[in-house]
Protein backbone atom coordinates (compact mmCIF):
# COMPACT_ATOMS: atom_id res chain seq x y z
CA UNK A 1 0.00 0.00 0.00
CA UNK A 2 0.93 3.63 -0.49
CA UNK A 3 0.60 5.30 2.91
CA UNK A 4 0.59 8.84 4.31
CA UNK A 5 1.36 9.16 8.02
CA UNK A 6 1.30 11.98 10.57
CA UNK A 7 3.38 12.07 13.74
CA UNK A 8 6.06 9.82 12.28
CA UNK A 9 8.77 11.27 14.56
CA UNK A 10 6.95 10.25 17.74
CA UNK A 11 7.16 6.99 19.65
CA UNK A 12 4.13 5.34 18.03
CA UNK A 13 4.36 6.94 14.59
CA UNK A 14 8.06 6.15 14.19
CA UNK A 15 7.70 2.50 15.19
CA UNK A 16 4.61 2.04 13.03
CA UNK A 17 6.28 3.67 10.02
CA UNK A 18 9.29 1.37 10.37
CA UNK A 19 7.10 -1.73 10.60
CA UNK A 20 5.10 -0.71 7.54
CA UNK A 21 8.29 -0.25 5.53
CA UNK A 22 9.60 -3.63 6.75
CA UNK A 23 6.40 -5.26 5.49
CA UNK A 24 6.82 -3.77 2.03
CA UNK A 25 4.53 -0.73 2.18
CA UNK A 26 5.54 2.63 0.72
CA UNK A 27 5.41 5.82 2.78
CA UNK A 28 4.53 8.48 0.22
CA UNK A 29 4.13 11.38 2.63
CA UNK A 30 4.45 12.40 6.27
CA UNK A 31 3.85 15.34 8.57
CA UNK A 32 5.39 15.95 11.98
CA UNK A 33 6.09 19.20 13.80
CA UNK A 34 9.55 17.86 14.65
CA UNK A 35 10.29 17.95 10.93
CA UNK A 36 9.02 21.50 10.68
CA UNK A 37 5.67 20.52 9.16
CA UNK A 38 2.20 21.13 10.55
CA UNK A 39 -1.21 19.47 10.29
CA UNK A 40 -2.58 22.78 9.01
CA UNK A 41 -0.55 22.16 5.84
CA UNK A 42 -3.03 19.44 4.91
CA UNK A 43 -5.51 22.17 3.95
CA UNK A 44 -3.41 23.12 0.93
CA UNK A 45 -1.17 20.09 0.35
CA UNK A 46 -1.36 18.75 -3.21
CA UNK A 47 -1.32 15.01 -3.90
CA UNK A 48 0.56 13.83 -6.97
CA UNK A 49 0.06 10.08 -6.59
CA UNK A 50 -2.50 7.60 -5.35
CA UNK A 51 -2.68 7.08 -1.56
CA UNK A 52 -4.31 3.91 -0.22
CA UNK A 53 -4.19 4.60 3.51
CA UNK A 54 -3.85 7.61 5.81
CA UNK A 55 -2.55 6.99 9.36
CA UNK A 56 -3.08 9.81 11.85
CA UNK A 57 -0.91 9.46 14.96
CA UNK A 58 0.01 13.14 15.53
CA UNK A 59 -1.49 14.62 18.69
CA UNK A 60 -0.87 16.57 21.87
CA UNK A 61 -0.84 13.87 24.56
CA UNK A 62 0.00 15.50 27.90
CA UNK A 63 -3.28 15.76 29.79
CA UNK A 64 -1.92 18.05 32.52
CA UNK A 65 -0.71 20.54 29.91
CA UNK A 66 -4.06 20.42 28.15
CA UNK A 67 -5.98 20.92 31.41
CA UNK A 68 -3.86 24.04 31.95
CA UNK A 69 -4.40 25.19 28.36
CA UNK A 70 -7.40 23.42 26.77
CA UNK A 71 -7.00 25.26 23.46
CA UNK A 72 -4.10 22.85 22.73
CA UNK A 73 -6.57 19.97 22.43
CA UNK A 74 -8.78 21.93 20.06
CA UNK A 75 -6.00 23.37 17.90
CA UNK A 76 -3.90 20.21 17.53
CA UNK A 77 -6.14 17.22 18.24
CA UNK A 78 -9.64 18.21 17.16
CA UNK A 79 -8.76 20.50 14.26
CA UNK A 80 -5.82 18.30 13.25
CA UNK A 81 -8.08 15.27 12.86
CA UNK A 82 -10.58 17.31 10.87
CA UNK A 83 -7.83 18.53 8.51
CA UNK A 84 -6.62 14.94 8.08
CA UNK A 85 -10.07 13.58 7.25
CA UNK A 86 -10.82 16.45 4.91
CA UNK A 87 -7.52 15.80 3.15
CA UNK A 88 -8.60 12.19 2.65
CA UNK A 89 -12.08 13.15 1.42
CA UNK A 90 -10.79 15.67 -1.11
CA UNK A 91 -8.08 13.33 -2.38
CA UNK A 92 -10.24 10.19 -2.39
CA UNK A 93 -8.09 8.31 0.11
CA UNK A 94 -10.31 5.35 1.05
CA UNK A 95 -8.93 4.21 4.42
CA UNK A 96 -8.10 6.08 7.62
CA UNK A 97 -6.42 4.90 10.85
CA UNK A 98 -6.97 7.14 13.87
CA UNK A 99 -4.89 6.90 17.03
CA UNK A 100 -7.38 7.73 19.73
CA UNK A 101 -6.77 7.07 23.44
CA UNK A 102 -7.81 4.57 26.09
CA UNK A 103 -8.38 7.60 28.34
CA UNK A 104 -11.74 8.21 26.69
CA UNK A 105 -12.96 5.11 28.54
CA UNK A 106 -12.07 6.55 31.97
CA UNK A 107 -14.55 8.37 34.19
CA UNK A 108 -12.29 11.42 34.27
CA UNK A 109 -13.08 13.84 31.44
CA UNK A 110 -11.06 16.77 30.13
CA UNK A 111 -10.35 18.64 26.91
CA UNK A 112 -7.94 15.89 25.82
CA UNK A 113 -10.48 13.07 26.10
CA UNK A 114 -13.10 15.32 24.49
CA UNK A 115 -10.82 15.94 21.51
CA UNK A 116 -10.24 12.21 21.07
CA UNK A 117 -13.97 11.42 21.34
CA UNK A 118 -14.59 14.09 18.71
CA UNK A 119 -11.96 12.46 16.49
CA UNK A 120 -13.61 9.05 16.83
CA UNK A 121 -17.04 10.45 16.02
CA UNK A 122 -15.62 12.35 13.05
CA UNK A 123 -14.20 9.08 11.67
CA UNK A 124 -17.67 7.53 11.90
CA UNK A 125 -19.25 10.60 10.31
CA UNK A 126 -16.89 10.46 7.32
CA UNK A 127 -17.57 6.73 6.97
CA UNK A 128 -21.32 7.24 6.84
CA UNK A 129 -21.26 10.43 4.79
CA UNK A 130 -18.46 9.72 2.31
CA UNK A 131 -17.83 5.97 2.42
CA UNK A 132 -14.38 6.29 3.98
CA UNK A 133 -13.36 3.21 5.98
CA UNK A 134 -11.71 3.68 9.36
CA UNK A 135 -9.95 1.91 12.19
CA UNK A 136 -9.80 3.49 15.64
CA UNK A 137 -6.92 2.40 17.87
CA UNK A 138 -6.98 3.22 21.58
CA UNK A 139 -3.44 2.96 23.02
CA UNK A 140 -2.79 2.60 26.74
CA UNK A 141 0.41 4.17 28.14
CA UNK A 142 2.73 3.06 25.35
CA UNK A 143 6.47 3.06 26.16
CA UNK A 144 9.70 1.58 24.88
CA UNK A 145 13.35 2.17 23.88
CA UNK A 146 12.85 5.54 22.20
CA UNK A 147 13.75 9.03 23.42
CA UNK A 148 10.24 10.29 24.13
CA UNK A 149 10.04 14.05 23.64
CA UNK A 150 6.39 13.88 24.68
CA UNK A 151 7.68 13.07 28.19
CA UNK A 152 5.25 10.35 29.11
CA UNK A 153 5.40 8.77 32.56
CA UNK A 154 8.08 6.12 32.01
CA UNK A 155 10.32 8.66 30.26
CA UNK A 156 9.93 11.01 33.22
CA UNK A 157 10.65 8.29 35.77
CA UNK A 158 13.73 6.92 34.01
CA UNK A 159 15.29 10.33 33.33
CA UNK A 160 14.58 11.41 36.91
CA UNK A 161 16.16 8.26 38.33
CA UNK A 162 19.23 8.59 36.11
CA UNK A 163 19.77 12.17 37.28
CA UNK A 164 18.98 11.55 40.98
CA UNK A 165 15.81 13.67 40.88
CA UNK A 166 12.50 12.89 42.55
CA UNK A 167 9.97 10.53 41.01
CA UNK A 168 6.53 12.07 41.46
CA UNK A 169 3.33 10.14 42.08
CA UNK A 170 0.10 12.12 41.77
CA UNK A 171 -2.60 10.28 43.69
CA UNK A 172 -2.84 7.40 46.14
CA UNK A 173 0.32 5.26 45.83
CA UNK A 174 -1.57 2.21 47.11
CA UNK A 175 -4.33 2.23 44.48
CA UNK A 176 -3.03 4.22 41.50
CA UNK A 177 -2.50 1.92 38.49
CA UNK A 178 -1.93 2.11 34.75
CA UNK A 179 -2.13 -0.50 31.98
CA UNK A 180 1.23 -0.14 30.21
CA UNK A 181 1.97 -1.30 26.65
CA UNK A 182 5.41 -2.09 25.23
CA UNK A 183 5.83 -0.48 21.81
CA UNK A 184 6.51 -3.72 19.89
CA UNK A 185 3.36 -5.30 21.30
CA UNK A 186 1.38 -2.19 20.46
CA UNK A 187 2.59 -2.20 16.85
CA UNK A 188 1.76 -5.92 16.58
CA UNK A 189 -1.81 -5.17 17.64
CA UNK A 190 -2.12 -2.19 15.31
CA UNK A 191 -0.89 -4.20 12.32
CA UNK A 192 -3.40 -6.96 13.07
CA UNK A 193 -6.14 -4.33 12.93
CA UNK A 194 -4.83 -2.77 9.70
CA UNK A 195 -4.50 -6.16 8.00
CA UNK A 196 -7.97 -7.29 9.10
CA UNK A 197 -10.38 -7.11 6.14
CA UNK A 198 -13.26 -5.97 8.41
CA UNK A 199 -12.84 -2.23 8.98
CA UNK A 200 -14.96 0.41 10.75
CA UNK A 201 -13.96 -0.96 14.16
CA UNK A 202 -12.44 0.30 17.42
CA UNK A 203 -9.62 -1.60 19.16
CA UNK A 204 -8.29 -1.18 22.69
CA UNK A 205 -4.61 -2.20 22.80
CA UNK A 206 -2.68 -2.60 26.04
CA UNK A 207 -0.16 -4.83 27.72
CA UNK A 208 -3.02 -6.42 29.71
CA UNK A 209 -1.02 -5.84 32.88
CA UNK A 210 -2.56 -3.36 35.31
CA UNK A 211 0.42 -2.22 37.38
CA UNK A 212 0.80 -0.14 40.50
CA UNK A 213 2.58 3.14 39.71
CA UNK A 214 4.44 3.20 43.04
CA UNK A 215 5.81 -0.29 42.36
CA UNK A 216 6.88 0.90 38.92
CA UNK A 217 8.78 3.84 40.42
CA UNK A 218 10.53 1.53 42.90
CA UNK A 219 11.46 -0.89 40.13
CA UNK A 220 13.00 1.87 37.98
CA UNK A 221 15.04 3.10 40.96
CA UNK A 222 16.24 -0.47 41.52
CA UNK A 223 17.22 -0.92 37.85
CA UNK A 224 19.11 2.37 37.71
CA UNK A 225 20.77 2.08 41.13
CA UNK A 226 19.41 5.54 41.85
CA UNK A 227 19.08 7.35 45.17
CA UNK A 228 16.12 9.33 43.88
CA UNK A 229 13.27 9.85 46.34
CA UNK A 230 9.67 8.95 45.51
CA UNK A 231 7.39 11.79 46.54
CA UNK A 232 3.61 11.91 46.66
CA UNK A 233 1.28 14.68 45.52
CA UNK A 234 -2.49 15.13 45.26
CA UNK A 235 -4.07 13.60 42.18
CA UNK A 236 -3.91 15.87 39.14
CA UNK A 237 -7.13 17.34 37.80
CA UNK A 238 -9.10 14.92 35.57
CA UNK A 239 -6.36 12.30 35.47
CA UNK A 240 -7.40 8.61 35.72
CA UNK A 241 -6.30 6.88 38.91
CA UNK A 242 -7.01 3.29 37.94
CA UNK A 243 -6.64 1.96 34.40
CA UNK A 244 -7.29 -1.56 33.08
CA UNK A 245 -8.36 -2.14 29.49
CA UNK A 246 -10.60 -4.70 27.84
CA UNK A 247 -8.62 -5.89 24.81
CA UNK A 248 -10.96 -8.72 23.79
CA UNK A 249 -11.70 -7.33 20.31
CA UNK A 250 -7.97 -7.12 19.51
CA UNK A 251 -7.46 -10.58 21.01
CA UNK A 252 -10.07 -11.92 18.60
CA UNK A 253 -7.68 -10.90 15.80
CA UNK A 254 -4.86 -12.82 17.49
CA UNK A 255 -3.39 -10.06 19.65
CA UNK A 256 -1.35 -11.31 22.61
CA UNK A 257 1.30 -9.07 24.20
CA UNK A 258 4.67 -10.77 24.53
CA UNK A 259 6.70 -8.35 26.66
CA UNK A 260 5.98 -8.07 30.39
CA UNK A 261 6.19 -4.64 31.99
CA UNK A 262 9.34 -5.47 33.95
CA UNK A 263 11.07 -6.85 30.85
CA UNK A 264 10.01 -3.88 28.75
CA UNK A 265 11.07 -1.33 31.36
CA UNK A 266 14.50 -2.98 31.62
CA UNK A 267 14.92 -2.75 27.84
CA UNK A 268 13.88 0.90 28.00
CA UNK A 269 16.21 1.75 30.90
CA UNK A 270 19.13 0.14 29.03
CA UNK A 271 18.31 2.23 25.97
CA UNK A 272 18.09 5.46 27.98
CA UNK A 273 21.43 4.79 29.67
CA UNK A 274 23.13 4.27 26.30
CA UNK A 275 21.34 7.23 24.70
CA UNK A 276 22.39 9.63 27.46
CA UNK A 277 25.96 8.30 27.39
CA UNK A 278 26.14 8.82 23.61
CA UNK A 279 24.68 12.33 23.82
CA UNK A 280 27.15 13.26 26.56
CA UNK A 281 30.04 11.99 24.46
CA UNK A 282 28.83 14.06 21.48
CA UNK A 283 28.67 17.11 23.73
CA UNK A 284 32.23 16.57 24.91
CA UNK A 285 33.49 16.15 21.34
CA UNK A 286 31.71 19.31 20.16
CA UNK A 287 32.58 21.47 23.18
Amino acid sequence: MKIFITGDKGLIGNALKNRLIEEGHEIVGSIDYKSGSDLYWLKSLEVNSKIDLFIHTAAAVKINQIVANPSIANDINANGTFYALEFCRKNKIPKFVFMSSSRILSQEKNAYTSSKIYGEELCKAYAQSYGMEYIIIRPSTVYGPFWDDSKRLIHLYITAALTEKELKIYGDPVTKTLDFTYIDDFIDGTMLAINNPAWNQEYNISGKEEFNVYELARYIIELTGSNSPINFYPAEIAQPQKVKLDTSRAEYLGYAPKISLKEGVKKTVDFYKEYIKTENEKHLINS
